[in-house]
């Protein structure tokens, strides 16, 4: 059985991804709540602004205006510090570059880098990345 996880936050500015993510979240049956931003510096700034939030999972893409994923993880770790790294993040993007496969697994707040688009079998993973975050297991995947 797959592990419900409470809170998802999704980071991209693909309305039609949105979309798609949202409806495999929720068809999904274990997600239940999805909070989600096309910007990554409104996201931020969320997270900023309700410290008490939990986020058990953040999808989060790489190539986005304003501020691209790299740039939110990096303030996001040094803005929100231990609190943010708890967090299960999941690099979910199109980029086919090998530079952004590496920096993301050398992130010690990435747990995992997906390939979009966003597929049933990618929540399941997820929610097993996070029942091992719970486990005590902080080796990034």
């Amino acid at each position: 059985m797959t592990e419900m996880i409470k809170t998802v936050m999704l980071i991209d500015d693909e309305e039609i991804d949105q979309r798609n993510y949202k409806r495999i979240l929720n068809r999904s049956g274990c997600v239940e709540n999805i909070i989600s931003f096309n910007y990554a510096d409104e996201a931020l700034m969320f997270l900023k602004e309700n410290p008490g939030q939990n986020i058990d999972v953040i999808f989060l893409d790489i190539n986005m205006p304003r501020m691209n994923g790299f740039e939110f993880l990096e303030e996001a770790t040094q803005e929100l510090g231990a609190d943010f790294a708890r967090m299960v993040v999941v690099m979910l993007t199109t980029s086919i570059n090998p530079s952004d496969r590496q920096r993301a697994q050398a992130n010690p707040v990435v747990r995992a880098f997906l390939e979009k688009p966003m597929v049933m079998d990618h929540i399941g993973f997820v929610a097993g990345l996070l029942n091992d975050a719970d486990a005590g297991n902080d080796n990034p995947t």
